[in-house]
């Protein structure tokens, strides 16, 4: 497996770390994968997503911003919410000037679905399909943006999760594009609170949810 790793300026000229894998000379499209805040790639929803695209021929890239250091101290939460925002913008501006792709998914957990509640994934990936894991249900943003998306996607979450809104959730159902999928018991890492086989058996369905899609 190949794997690149670089930095760019993103959001007041701060550095913006990412990471793109490969395993074949043709890919078959890219998955861009937004953690959460304290959620990376390296944990378990995000790792086992990996390795399905890589499996299936895709390119992945790991936007692995980091607001929790020093370097962020200071900021507001809505000043976090933009930078993410530009951030993700610049580094797939960059990528997708070296390569097109003819298949885009983007795989989003928790903080990360904030960027698709831009103009992100409306305009300047059109026909990307999205994962919204754990979306920030309470955000009026992200809500809308589920609410109104015209793209394929696919909306998983626990009803355990702190996110999680009964009436909400039930109103999304109006989007026909819109596959959902309500885990009982789970929390906001779709897992189950000290129960490891249960969270083990949830991860593996969640995984064949993303690969069917």
């Amino acid at each position: 497996m190949n794997m690149t790793a670089n930095v760019i300026k993103g959001y007041r000229d701060m550095d913006v770390p990412y990471t793109l894998l490969n395993n074949v000379e043709k890919a078959e499209g890219i998955a861009i994968l937004l953690p959460g805040l304290g959620y990376t790639v390296q944990a378990p929803l995000l790792h086992y997503s990996t390795g399905i695209y890589l499996n299936k021929g895709f390119d992945v890239l790991h936007i692995n911003y980091q607001y929790t250091t020093r370097d962020y101290e200071g900021l507001s939460v809505e000043e976090i919410d933009d930078a993410l925002k530009v951030d993700v913008k610049k580094v797939l501006e960059h990528i997708f000037k070296e390569k097109s792709y003819s298949h885009v998914y983007i795989v989003a957990k928790s903080f990360g679905t904030i960027a698709l509640s831009d103009d992100l994934a409306k305009d300047y990936l059109q026909d990307a399909k999205l994962v919204w894991l754990t979306p920030l249900l309470k955000e009026e943003d992200v809500f809308q943006a589920l609410l109104k998306s015209e793209q394929q996607g696919i909306c998983i979450i626990g009803d355990e999760d702190r996110q999680y809104q009964e009436d909400r959730f039930n109103e999304l159902k109006t989007n026909p594009r819109l596959q959902l999928h309500l885990i009982k018991g789970a929390n906001h890492s779709l897992e189950h609170d000290f129960h490891v086989l249960d969270s083990l058996i949830t991860h593996k369905e969640i995984m064949s949810v993303i690969e069917a899609f």
